[in-house]
């Protein structure tokens, strides 16, 4: 078994108890950006990822959703930021950069655009790691999307006079919380393995829920993000897939599909019972 990770800290609360040794996984652990995993799992690189809500919809047909584990926000992500020079109403006709390491976040500011902000940005995709941020200074932009812990570091530095919250966005919008990944498995890998794989994912949560103070943490050491505010970020964060969650992705799919942003996704979950 090969099981993909992303490499920023909003999944310490979910690796953290496999990270220690604490739950054992009985897999190769892959680590790389969303749209990395993303591609290794339609590939077939990878049997079980976390993965872009997007990407999901677009693979739907060669994969299957692990129950009760996602990453979500019922209101502020604080990672999913939508950074700007200038109002974004006046982002029409501007230089909007983003992130190529996301495909879900991509795809709601170009819903937001559309249906909130109504305007039409000219987009550019640019690598935005935490090692880039820097160059993306230099570059000739008047807003930039960035996610996970590049969003939270290039915040914190207070360089843009606006700052966009996706998750509150959507939600403002719709009420609904926003799902901006979920786990899956490839329909083609061993199910017995699968199914010992989300086990051990849900043991692991539920081992760094109890232990957000000690992860908090380790956060800020690889992040250089003050302690509290890592605390502040996990607690804004929802690990569970409930059926709010469902409905909120459930509207999102129907919201781009309506846009032709990306195809209709059929949520389908791996049989646990």
């Amino acid at each position: 078994m090969r099981l993909g990770r992303i490499s920023y800290i909003n999944c310490y609360p979910v690796y953290g108890a496999i990270d220690r040794g604490i739950q054992h996984v009985s897999a190769d652990i892959v680590t790389g950006t969303p749209a990395e995993l993303n591609d290794l799992l339609v590939a077939g690189e990878l049997d079980v990822s976390v993965i872009s809500a997007v990407a999901y919809a677009r693979h739907a047909k060669d994969l299957v959703l692990l129950p009760n584990l996602a990453i979500s926000c019922d209101g502020p992500v604080r990672s999913v930021l939508l950074l700007s020079k200038k109002p974004v109403g006046r982002l029409n006709t501007r230089t909007v950069l983003l992130t190529a390491s996301s495909r879900t976040s991509v795809a709601l500011v170009e819903l937001l655009c559309r249906e909130v902000w109504k305007i039409e940005p000219h987009f550019a995709e640019v690598r935005a790691e935490a090692s880039d941020l820097d160059h993306l200074a230099e570059l000739p932009h008047d807003a930039v999307l960035v996610i996970g812990d590049p969003a939270l570091i290039l915040s914190a530095r207070h360089t843009y006079l606006h700052c966009v919250d996706l998750g509150e966005a959507w939600k403002q919008l719709t009420g609904l919380p926003f799902v901006f990944a979920v786990w899956a498995a490839r329909r083609a890998a061993d199910p017995a393995a699968v199914r010992r794989c989300h086990q051990t994912l849900l043991a692991s949560r539920d081992w760094g829920l109890g232990h957000l103070d000690e992860l908090a943490a380790a956060a800020s050491h690889a992040t250089g993000v003050a302690v509290r505010e890592c605390r502040d970020y996990f607690a804004g964060l929802d690990y569970a897939f409930t059926d709010r969650h469902l409905a909120g992705l459930t509207e999102f799919f129907r919201r781009l599909a309506g846009a032709g942003i990306a195809p209709a996704g059929s949520l389908q979950f791996l049989q646990v019972a």
